[in-house]
C-alpha cells in the first residue's frame, strides 16, 4: 500500500506542472484532460483543456494532481510536502526555486537537526519543507 498526496490546483494545474518541472525537476508520466473522458457529462463547458488527473514524479515520489474544483482558489491547509535532499547546494537551489513567486515562512538555515532547513509556501499555496539532514 502507498499513500499518494492528491493536489487540487483549481484551474492552475498546467501552470503548476510547468513550475514544478522547472523548480524541482518534476516529470509528468501521465496526464488526462477533461475532454478525454469517455463520459461527456464529466466535462463542464469551458473545462475541456483542464487537467482531470495527472501523475507528477518528483525524485522517488509520486504526486497526483488535477483541476477538480476549477475555482481558481487552492487550499492546502494542514499539509506540508517535504523535499529531503542530499546536499546543502540542492537545498539552496530547490528552496530558492520553490520560493519564486511564493512566501518564505522560515528562511533556509542550519539547525541542530539539519545542515539546511526551511519552510516556504509556493505561489500556488502548497506548503513545502526543504531539509538536508545532518549526517549521522
Amino acid at each position: 500500500m502507498r499513500v499518494i498526496p492528491y493536489l487540487d490546483f483549481s484551474g492552475r494545474c498546467d501552470e503548476a506542472i510547468a513550475f514544478y518541472k522547472d523548480a524541482i525537476n518534476a516529470s509528468v508520466p501521465f496526464l488526462m484532460r477533461f475532454k478525454d473522458s469517455p463520459d461527456p457529462n464529466s466535462c463542464a463547458p469551458g473545462s475541456e483543456e483542464k487537467v482531470m488527473h495527472c501523475s507528477i514524479q518528483v525524485g522517488e515520489t509520486e504526486l497526483f494532481a488535477s483541476d477538480m474544483q476549477d475555482s481558481g482558489n487552492t487550499n492546502f491547509a494542514g499539509i506540508t510536502l517535504t523535499l529531503s535532499v542530499d546536499s546543502d547546494e540542492d537545498a539552496e537551489r530547490y528552496f530558492t526555486a520553490i520560493a519564486d513567486g511564493g512566501k518564505v515562512v522560515m528562511p533556509l538555515m542550519s539547525t541542530f537537526f539539519a545542515s539546511k532547513f526551511g519552510l516556504v509556501d509556493d505561489k500556488f499555496g502548497v506548503h513545502w519543507m526543504v531539509i538536508r539532514q545532518k549526517p549521522m
